[in-house]
């Protein structure tokens, strides 16, 4: 519904208002209503109340209470032009019309009816209000007659908010109390994406092309006896790009698409969701062929509960409505309904079932391969200096995401224009990692302890050099982060390890030894009793990672829990839980999990004793220099003979 249809309502209801049986005030057999315009005094804090007051008690004879004077036309006509006028009230004949001044006295002035026109014009001019006297009511009835209807509309249009009222969706209609259009539901019939637009995702590509083959050339398969697939979820990590995979499947086949969020279908009147899920179907088959991309789906999709506390009617409702709808379309109709989630396990099994969504494409995060497609795309438009090689950025970027690489460009291109440079330089992506991955700098104050926290770093590096096929050191700061870390050691990934996600026993035994290189460091060089609470959170990572290896993954140290690998649980028992596990076999998992800690301890011990000329030629230069990146710290190591 328009604005004009609002207005239009408005005016209805106030005529409307005048058919009911509202009191009304007698006044000396004359009544007073409101005019066809009541407008407010110019002067900010000019009487209101007592001029009202006066003109009624006067209307009503109540001569004691105020003095009547006579003026002339002219008069009347000086005294509007010099505003001395405050209210004003003209006979049900126009043939006189009572005004009070500005003193309260009330003026009585006998008029011509085609005087009324120019007066009622400079009534608003000068801003005075005015009434009409009839047999309708006074002005405090008029006031209730104005009132009423605009009440009315102020319930009518919560009404709309409350049953998502929108302008601009699709379809219009929805009637005053319809509960059935949505506040954010999109409908482009173009959306201008292609694939070529998205990078780093070849494969989800392959998968979404036969969804593109379907609606472009439905006829092929309806020929062979073949159905479109009624729905596609796509699952993964934030920020893959999956929103806009969905806007390249309707763009490669030029069909229309409807787009919104789960959280849009949530409601707590129960009811509105499954409401405005029938709203959305039925518009979206008015423009088929389409796709209808439900983002966020999890907000509605999970899991329905069989009662009790985590019971939601209207959250149940609305799904049960999607699984509705989705059964209700069948053969080649031109509507396919994609989704996206980042959280698949929780999502409802008849919402995954086959007859609904029927493929599931995995977007996940892209490889080296693909960071170089995304920077590629997000460089655009962008001044790269000649220097800048996106292939060592993908390389130093394991782990990111597309919208993260975004970022990451736009976080460089603002350093460079903070720093007052004209291009996008090494130092400035460099920077930009650092922010994202671990916080912005922070100025290192005169009490803070350099050359502990430079042992501390020193330590995590330089066992992490120590130790065959373990990740390359690509920096060591000792400069804080506003994280809450005081320093800092980076690895690169090995890129095969992050793309198949396949970690040896050695390699998690390696990770222990090095997360434990900074304790170690400060035991060796300050003694047992210097000891900070520096490694506290390296510590819970060892905790952690020790746990997983004996309880989920089977690893075991040279004594044996058991004469085969079996994982004990999935995690630890939440507050609450009782575990399913024995004491006797709580008690040999903690004595398991203490021996391979123990072993990492005494292996990192041993290397950094053995090699303590080497980590004092690193802590010299972070003092030094504060930060060292990958190459320097190789330089160094160089120098020096491993033991």
């Amino acid at each position: 519904m328009n604005i004009k249809r609002v207005i239009g309502m408005c005016f209805s209801l106030l005529s409307l208002s005048s058919c009911f049986n509202i009191p009304k005030r007698r006044m000396n057999n004359r009544m007073l209503r409101c005019g066809d315009t009541v407008m407010y005094s110019n002067r900010e804090n000019a009487p209101i109340n007592a001029p009202v007051n006066a003109l009624e008690n006067a209307l009503e004879g109540n001569k004691e209470e105020i003095v009547v004077k006579y003026w002339t036309i002219s008069d009347l006509y000086s005294k509007l032009e010099e505003d001395q006028v405050e209210l004003g009230a003209f006979s049900e004949d126009s043939n006189k019309v009572t005004v009070l001044d500005r003193q309260g006295y009330e003026h009585v002035i006998k008029i011509l009816s085609s005087d009324v026109p120019a007066l009622t014009e400079l009534f608003r001019k000068k801003k005075v209000r005015f009434a009409v006297a009839g047999n309708r009511g006074g002005i405090l009835s008029g006031l209730v007659n104005l009132l009423f209807p605009l009440s009315l509309l102020t319930f009518i249009l919560y009404s709309f908010r409350i049953n998502g009222m929108n302008n601009n969706n699709i379809g219009g209609g929805g009637g005053v109390f319809g509960m059935q259009n949505m506040q954010n539901l999109n409908f482009e019939t173009k959306t201008g994406v292609s694939f070529a637009d998205v990078a780093g995702c070849d494969e989800s590509k392959l998968e979404l092309m036969e969804v593109v083959d379907f609606l472009k050339y439905p006829q092929n398969f309806t020929d062979i006896g073949a159905e479109a697939p009624r729905g596609v979820l796509l699952e993964g990590p934030p920020g893959t790009g999956k929103t806009l995979l969905a806007k390249a499947v309707a763009g490669e086949a030029g069909v229309g698409f409807v787009s919104t969020t789960g959280s849009e279908f949530v409601e707590v009147y129960v009811g509105v969701g499954a409401s405005r899920v029938r709203k959305m179907f039925k518009d979206a088959k008015k423009n088929s062929p389409c796709i209808i991309f439900i983002d966020e789906i999890d907000a509605i999709g999970k899991s329905r509960s069989s009662g009790g506390p985590g019971t939601n009617d209207e959250r149940d409702q609305t799904l049960n409505q999607i699984l509705s709808e989705m059964d209700g379309f069948s053969g080649n109709t031109g509507l396919i309904v994609l989704a996206a989630t980042n959280r698949a396990e929780i999502l409802d099994s008849a919402l995954l079932r086959p007859g609904r969504f029927d493929r599931r494409v995995p977007v996940g995060l892209p490889d080296k391969l693909g960071r170089f497609e995304i920077l590629k795309v997000h460089a655009r438009g962008k001044k790269l200096s000649k220097e800048v090689k996106l292939e060592e950025i993908a390389s130093r970027t394991i782990g990111f995401s597309g919208a993260s690489l975004k970022n990451l460009l736009n976080e460089a291109a603002i350093v460079s224009v903070r720093n007052g440079k004209n291009v996008i330089d090494y130092d400035s992506i460099d920077y930009a990692i650092d922010r994202i991955t671990v916080g912005i700098q922070k100025p290192i104050g005169p009490n803070v302890k350099k050359e502990l926290v430079a042992y501390h770093e020193a330590g995590h590096a330089l066992m992490a050099a120590l130790t065959p096929g373990y990740d390359n050191v690509t920096k060591v700061t000792i400069i804080p982060r506003t994280n809450g870390a005081g320093g800092f050691t980076l690895f690169t990934p090995s890129e095969e390890r992050s793309e198949s996600g396949l970690y040896s026993q050695k390699y998690l035994k390696s990770q222990l030894a090095v997360a434990l290189g900074g304790r170690v460091a400060e035991e060796i060089v300050y003694g047992q009793d210097e000891i900070t609470t520096g490694a506290s959170g390296d510590l819970q990572r060892v905790r952690e990672l020790a746990r997983m290896m004996i309880t989920q993954w089977g690893f075991r140290n040279d004594t044996d829990i058991t004469d085969f690998p079996i994982a004990w649980d999935s995690n630890e028992p939440k507050y609450g839980e009782q575990s399913l596990l024995s004491i006797d076999t709580e008690n040999a998992i903690d004595l398991e999990i203490k021996k391979v800690v123990k072993q990492a301890y005494n292996e990192c011990k041993e290397a950094l004793t053995n090699n303590r000329h080497i980590m004092d030629a690193l802590v010299d230069s972070l003092i030094e220099h504060e930060t060292i990146s990958g190459d320097e710290f190789n330089i160094i190591l160089d120098k020096y003979d491993k033991k």
